[in-house]
């Protein structure tokens, strides 16, 4: 069988998506994505399916593929070069084509502290393949059918590929398929989708739903006379985005044989709500104008975790104790939506982390579903980028909100521990986490002006990520909420293998106390230099660095921490941290070294010659970049 490759070149654009077509019986495709992650601290990529679960196609992390979570539908079929985190070519191969492979596929990055970035979707089509023999004798048959005026059943039948595209929400999507050729009476048709679940089965002249998936009981319908009409069409009530993909309609003769199949690629649009980080509420919108009984039970769900609840409303009135403990207090519904039909959901003060796809049901008192919709929320968070070892950078966080002098006001980092606390009128550094002691600081009446802002001293990397801003009431009511990604950028210094020294540099205020103590390492905390006392303590640095370090003599008032690094090598390529430490000040800057391999030539007389050599009228200098 012919084998067919697709290489994609991508360049990277916000909500790109690429297409790639297929036949079903391929070896394999190449599905592509680029994107460095050479800066990136403990880097992992995972390729997901958004319409499967698990979602996870494959993952792949520094010490390698990591498939505990996989889809077993890829099981044994994916792979990513073994060097894709150092090139940037995080390209998925997938051997073993079938027709359940069709769907996007979205590549993804995530760093040590959580931060993802979707780099890029591929669409995914597999076709059936009609092959020469079966177009031959087809004509031979229908040549047999003019000559004889015989009736005679056909081996194997391909209809080509139909995509429907329907709003999430809709009462129904009728997915077409219809055939002239007659159909025996005793045939079974299937209707299923991209994860094999059957969706809908007729046979021996009615449905089965005993054979048919839970999520699509009563939910489908076939019409009547199917097999002499030869309309096998599904109508799929309330159709949602984890539905959406190749559904297939197969029809099988009394032994099992294909009669005839049919791909359907269903298109599940579904409705996006856009809201800035820190605003007092936004609504999550599903209407109807079905007439709604009284005994209905309505439930507002994550899409992707369908057992945590957002919020329960039944018999005329909410239940919160069914509800997910992160969104209590926080959600609302309208009083008359049996009446009104308006079924939508208030979210109050939606943060970073509540952007997901949320599924609002409605449930007869029997547990059928009346209306199924998806509202996906996009909560977009303020950025502030900033340069390791700055002196301070400020986290906005302002509202026009009247709040309690009660009140009290606490700033987190992404793994939930307290930068800053305020409360009865004064910082509670007794809560903040040590990390952060003696290094914030925020305004005075920040009540009253209602500017919650956050200054933050000496940034460092691996304090970037999601910071929240959370108001509390004196009953531990979420008032507000608002969260600002920090971003701290490393230092760069680039030069080639085979430069006699390197510097890097951290420049701060003079006159640091003399108690201080200066800790150069490197990304594998392992010590490169130690300045302490008024001298270096060389018997703590490790032997790869030894006579290779120095730093200046008047460092503590001039506040030059450089570090010279002799004869650097490729192996010296990484992140190196200084930090300084005493007890009145804590202060930190990074710094990315990357080192070349040197170019080599060969001259005239075909020995090996170094471009980088000291025969170069032009030095060697070291690019820094801040």
């Amino acid at each position: 069988m012919k084998m067919f490759v697709v290489f994609l070149i991508l360049v990277y654009v916000s909500q790109h998506v690429s297409a790639v077509d297929m036949y079903d019986g391929d070896q394999f495709v190449l599905l592509h994505c680029e994107f460095s992650t050479f800066e990136m601290d403990t880097p992992t990529v995972i390729w997901t399916r958004s319409d499967l679960s698990p979602s996870t196609v494959h993952q792949h992390q520094p010490e390698g593929d990591e498939l505990k979570n996989q889809n077993q539908l890829y099981s044994g079929r994916t792979s990513m070069k073994p060097d894709a985190l150092d090139t940037g070519d995080l390209s998925l191969n997938l051997t073993g084509l079938t027709l359940s492979d069709s769907g996007t596929y979205t590549c993804s990055v995530r760093d040590g502290f959580g931060f993802q970035k979707t780099v890029t979707d591929v669409h995914l089509q597999i076709k059936e393949r009609f092959p020469s023999w079966a177009k031959a004798l087809l004509v031979l048959l229908v040549l047999l059918l003019v000559a004889v005026g015989l009736l005679v059943h056909f081996r194997y039948y391909f209809m080509s590929g139909y995509q429907v595209d329907v709003d999430s929400g809709v009462e129904s999507v009728q997915l077409p398929c219809k055939t002239t050729v007659h159909l025996p009476v005793d045939a079974k048709v299937e209707w299923t989708n991209s994860k094999d679940w059957k969706i809908h089965v007729y046979q021996n002249g009615s449905d089965q739903p005993g054979e048919q998936h839970n999520p699509y009981k009563g939910r489908t319908e076939m019409k009547r006379n199917l097999l002499k009409t030869g309309d096998l069409s599904l109508t799929l009530k309330y159709p949602t985005e984890e539905e959406r993909g190749a559904c297939s309609c197969t029809v099988y003769s009394r032994e099992g044989n294909v009669l005839m199949k049919k791909v359907v690629m269903l298109q599940v649009k579904v409705s996006q709500v856009e809201v800035d980080s820190g605003v007092e509420s936004v609504q999550l919108p599903c209407k109807t104008t079905v007439h709604l009984p009284e005994d209905v039970r309505v439930e507002w769900r994550l899409s992707l975790y369908e057992n945590l609840r957002v919020h329960v409303y039944e018999n005329g009135s909410d239940r919160p104790e069914e509800q997910y403990e992160d969104y209590e207090g926080r959600t609302e519904m309208k009083r008359d939506l049996l009446n009104t039909g308006d079924l939508s959901l208030i979210l109050k003060y939606p943060a970073d982390r509540d952007r997901d796809t949320y599924t609002c049901s409605v449930y007869s008192r029997e547990g059928n579903i009346l209306i199924k919709k998806d509202v996906k929320l996009q909560v977009k968070g303020y950025q502030v980028d900033v340069d390791s070892g700055v002196e301070s950078v400020q986290l906005p966080c302002k509202t026009t909100v009247h709040l309690p002098v009660d009140a009290k006001v606490e700033w987190t980092n992404s793994e939930d521990k307290k930068v800053h606390v305020y409360q009865n009128g004064s910082d509670q550094p007794g809560e903040q986490h040590n990390h952060y002691k003696g290094r914030t600081e925020m305004k005075r009446n920040l009540l009253k002006t209602g500017d919650l802002s956050l200054t933050l001293k000496y940034p460092t990397e691996e304090e970037r990520g999601a910071c929240s801003c959370t108001v509390y009431s004196r009953e531990g009511n979420v008032l507000m909420k608002k969260v600002v990604m920090l971003q701290v950028k490393d230092c760069q210094v680039k030069v080639e293998d085979g430069v006699e020294s390197v510097q890097l540099p951290f420049r701060t205020t003079g006159d640091l106390p003399e108690d201080a103590k200066v800790w150069w390492k490197d990304s594998k905390n392992r010590t490169v230099h130690i300045y302490q006392n008024g001298f270096d303590q060389l018997e703590e640095q490790i032997q790869v660095y030894r006579n290779r370090t120095e730093i200046k003599d008047d460092l503590l008032q001039t506040g030059d921490l450089s570090l010279t690094l002799k004869h650097p090598t490729v192996r010296d390529t990484g992140t190196y941290a200084c930090v300084i430490i005493s007890t009145n000040i804590w202060r930190m800057k990074t710094v990315l070294l990357k080192i070349k391999k040197t170019t080599q030539d060969k001259d005239e007389s075909g020995d090996v010659r170094n471009r980088s050599s000291s025969t170069d009228p032009t030095p060697l200098m070291a690019e820094q970049s801040v």
